[in-house]
């Protein structure tokens, strides 16, 4: 799946490790996810969309979405 979170988690001004704390997941759990090798569960995009404010459909979707 692809995802925009390294660029949302820029404009917050977070490091990978910061975002992770407040979600409640590791470092290499974002990296991960950034690097769209991992899917987050769904509570961990639940989380990011209440983080971000936005839907989570605005930054996780699948490549012939976009």
């Amino acid at each position: 799946m692809k995802n925009r979170v390294h660029g949302l988690r820029k404009q917050r001004k977070l490091t990978q490790e910061q975002l992770g704390e407040i979600i409640g997941v590791s470092r290499q759990t974002i990296n991960a996810i950034e690097k769209e090798k991992f899917d987050p569960s769904l509570p961990t995009a639940f989380k990011m969309a209440k983080l971000f404010q936005l839907p989570i459909e605005e930054f996780f979707f699948f490549e012939e979405d976009k």
